[in-house]
């Protein structure tokens, strides 16, 4: 008997133990932003339908369709998806959310070789804008 309450105390404290590093520490971590992106604005103009296909492309897997983090994908990260529609992700700088994309961190992915043209970074940032709470 004791035998067996050793061997599920151990197994309660090492599921424990798993559950609370599921999610690196990274994700409530500040994503420091250089300053030269933190006060740049969106120079490119809003195309819907390429903005669309980028993100249906790019982002939807993870992000989910409205942007809430819940797509397809999500469940197998290690780091919690952004919510897109969030107040503290729309208060960011647009260039703040264009640096994050361009560089990544964690599980998202750096864009600079998936999208070697920065305007359509750019249009990814117009279209999470567009998905706003």
């Amino acid at each position: 008997m004791k035998t067996l309450l050793l061997c599920l105390c151990g197994l309660f404290i090492t599921a424990a133990v798993i559950m609370a590093f599921r999610h690196s520490p990274q994700q409530n971590a500040p994503w420091p932003v250089p300053d030269k992106y933190k006060t740049m604005k969106n120079p490119v103009k809003f195309d819907k339908t390429a903005a669309t296909a980028l993100y249906n492309t790019h982002c939807k897997s993870c992000h989910g369709k409205e942007g809430l983090g819940d797509g397809t994908k999500a469940a197998q990260l290690k780091t919690k998806c952004g919510d897109f529609s969030s107040a503290d992700f729309q208060k960011q700088s647009d260039g703040a959310i264009f640096y994050k994309t361009l560089e990544g961190r964690d599980d998202m992915p750096s864009f600079k070789k998936k999208l070697p043209d920065q305007e359509d970074i750019w249009q990814l940032v117009h279209y999470m804008r567009t998905l706003a709470e």
